[in-house]
């Protein structure tokens, strides 16, 4: 019986070589290391080094480790808003980066669009003190063009643009000139077990975090911002952390560095063109997201109607494993990540068994 090839868009397949790395872990002791040792300082650095490397980080960012990118939302809202935040809701996750600044009381605003569409070009907006973007929206597979995204430092100079990539990344090619923070966890495109998320960081935060604390404004207690900044100038973390998920994330960004980003992303790029044409194609599936700017090339979400249930009866039954519709969507759709731990061949034999299928 072949292995099942896990479609869903988080916790993921895994990427091919993390098993070996895994292994090779235990045999180093990896799991029980101290956070405080010199050992565990240079899995920090390589790992950190290694995705600045992979995704264009310029080296004035710094890369800090959290338990999930969930926390992260937490942090930005706690360290880098005062009053205001505005955010960009077009599905569930949008909605509740939103929702948790509402949460933490700092009045946030949000332009908000239908699921499944895109937004209007920016323009003037209320004065903010960040702007958050959620750039692939997991639950609707609907992707910001990096243009858009660029727009706002044109907007809005004076504002912190924070981007939650958690779907997306390695895939986009983000110009770190237009952003202040992005943020991913490593169960989705980097093909890693869940429990690790990644915060990327600017100068331009840590003054912000800094300023708030001098003005006596709470910013969290052990994981605020310049404490996490200041123990990774020395490759350190305020607590143990998860040493394992730090260290598979680092062995994986090598294979992708040795495998090359521009190769992960042109296989991005035909994986998804194959598997929307199937889906254009079909007699009775189609693209949830019509509009092919704004569609996801690493979540792509098939709308199945009344068939939903059906196909995924029915492609389990050859091994390949989608993901549920999202919320009110469940009964309605189907999620297809497509991250580098799915070759060609897999999306392959996706696109196959979608043509197959007749109900």
């Amino acid at each position: 019986m072949k292995p099942a090839i896990n479609f869903t868009p988080g916790p993921s397949q895994l990427f091919f070589t993390v098993e070996d790395h895994m292994r090779k872990a235990f045999r180093d002791g990896i799991p029980s290391l101290s956070h405080r040792s010199k050992t565990f300082e240079s899995i920090y650095k390589e790992t950190a080094e290694g995705l600045k490397e992979l995704i264009g980080i310029p080296e004035h960012f710094t890369i800090v480790f959290t338990s999930s990118a969930t926390e992260v939302w937490e942090r930005i809202i706690e360290n880098l808003v005062e009053d205001s935040s505005h955010h960009f809701v077009n599905g569930a996750f949008s909605k509740r980066f939103y929702e948790i600044a509402q949460q933490l009381n700092r009045n946030p605003q949000k332009t908000e669009t239908k699921e499944g569409f895109a937004f209007s070009k920016p323009g003037a907006l209320p004065a903010t003190e960040l702007i958050a973007l959620t750039q692939n929206e997991t639950s609707t597979g609907v992707s910001l063009p990096v243009s858009f995204i660029n727009d706002f430092k044109l907007v809005q100079p004076e504002a912190l643009v924070a981007v939650d990539a958690v779907s997306s990344l390695p895939y986009p090619e983000f110009d770190f000139t237009k952003i202040d923070t992005l943020f991913f966890s490593v169960q989705k495109g980097f093909g890693l077990p869940a429990g690790l998320g990644v915060w990327i960081v600017n100068h331009r935060c840590k003054e912000k975090a800094e300023a708030l604390r001098t003005k006596g404004i709470s910013i969290g207690s052990y994981h605020n911002l310049p404490g996490l900044l200041e123990l990774a100038q020395k490759n350190q973390t305020p607590e143990t952390p998860n040493v394992l998920g730090i260290y598979l994330l680092g062995k994986v960004i090598q294979d992708m560095l040795r495998r090359g980003i521009t190769t992960i992303r042109r296989e991005t790029d035909y994986k998804a063109a194959i598997f929307y044409q199937a889906l254009e194609q079909h007699p009775v599936l189609k693209p949830f997201v019509t509009d092919r700017a704004i569609q996801s090339k690493t979540v792509i979400v098939a709308d199945c109607g009344e068939y939903t249930s059906q196909l995924s009866d029915y492609l389990q039954s050859k091994g390949l494993f989608p993901g549920e519709g999202y919320g009110s969507f469940k009964k309605q759709h189907l999620r297809f990540a497509n991250f580098p731990a799915h070759s060609k061949e897999q999306f392959e034999l996706l696109v196959d068994s979608i043509e197959a299928f007749k109900p």
